[in-house]
């Protein structure tokens, strides 16, 4: 644990004074909101109050139940950083006119939304077109559904031959499959585990990042807060960085910490980070990132959500709201 501490504060004391700046603009305290029982190494760092001495101020933790929630607070002025907030809950807040700026990536779950076949209907990815015809359930308008179309048009499938079973939410998915009733259902965190035995995946989570189809948290600043306070929104997204780059060194030790923060035990930790990933800066900035996929992807679900009712309208690009100044 020793260790741990030394290597994050000899990080942070090279941008601890980068934030001095932030502090003589009498700011002494600022406000971050986190998605609850999320863990990450960044929740190490918040445990050894490592971020308060890297930016010079007070920082106050604000756990949130979703990322609608945190819109509201942002809204309202009352948070300056949004940490783990949702892809959807941000690409909806800015589609509907809030000034915000995704500076980040908080963590990557790619294995918590897919599509189970189950075991006894003898498709896979090889033969994926015995699926027209077929009857597949999944939550319509949903992020699960935008991703079975895309993984269905990836693997030469046309959707408007497959028998799509509609349904109301997760769990309606999961008891279509169970009882029978379709041949693959298409879901997402409890739902989808709850039918991860009776099948496989048509394509796992990774292959489908591979094709642009990536699952994330975001790091989120007011945009007027960011220009007003560009150096404490380095000083945090260095510390960000620095605690990432010790988890993927050496994870063990930290697991205690992240418990607590997260009010997890640390079992459970253990389980839900096998699951995560946290890209570095430099991948962050790349094209399969911030540097282009994000902006097109969030285009791309923007009008899927339109088309299904969820969006009134979807801007013409979102490159406005996604920077890379602060990764490095």
């Amino acid at each position: 644990m020793k260790r741990c501490l030394i290597f994050i504060f000899a990080l942070c004391a090279g941008f601890a004074g980068a934030a001095a700046s932030a502090a003589d603009q009498r700011l002494s305290e600022i406000s971050v909101g986190y998605s609850m029982q999320l863990p990450t190494p960044a929740l190490f760092s918040r445990h050894k109050k490592t971020f308060d001495r890297a930016l010079g101020l007070t920082v106050n933790w604000i756990p949130f139940e979703s990322g609608n929630d945190m819109n509201a607070a942002l809204a309202a002025g009352d948070l300056q950083i949004a940490y783990s907030q949702g892809h959807v809950p941000f690409l909806v807040a800015v589609t509907r006119g809030l000034e915000l700026t995704m500076v980040g990536i908080a963590v990557g779950y790619p294995e918590d939304d897919n599509c189970i076949v189950r075991y006894d209907a003898g498709i896979s990815r090889d033969n994926a077109a015995e699926l027209q015809g077929k009857k597949v359930a999944v939550q319509a308008g949903s992020v699960s559904h935008y991703r079975m179309l895309r993984v269905l048009e990836h693997l030469g499938v046309d959707p408007s031959l497959v028998d799509i079973a509609a349904t109301a939410d997760g769990t309606a998915t999961a008891t279509a499959l169970q009882h029978g009733d379709v041949v693959m259902a298409c879901a997402s965190g409890g739902a989808l585990r709850a039918i991860s035995t009776l099948g496989k995946p048509l394509m796992t989570g990774a292959e489908q990042a591979q094709i642009g189809l990536k699952l994330f948290d975001t790091v989120t600043v007011p945009t007027a807060f960011l220009d007003q306070h560009p150096e404490i929104v380095q000083a945090f997204m260095d510390v960000v960085e620095a605690s990432n780059k010790h988890w993927k060194k050496n994870p063990e030790p930290m697991h205690a910490a992240i418990a607590r923060a997260a009010q997890m035990n640390p079992e459970g930790v253990r389980r839900t980070l096998e699951g995560f990933i946290f890209p570095s800066a430099l991948e962050q900035k790349s094209d399969d990132w911030l540097g282009s996929l994000v902006s097109a992807y969030s285009k791309d679900l923007a009008d899927f959500f339109v088309t299904q009712g969820r969006l009134d309208n979807a801007l013409e690009s979102y490159d406005g709201f996604v920077t890379t100044r602060f990764l490095r």
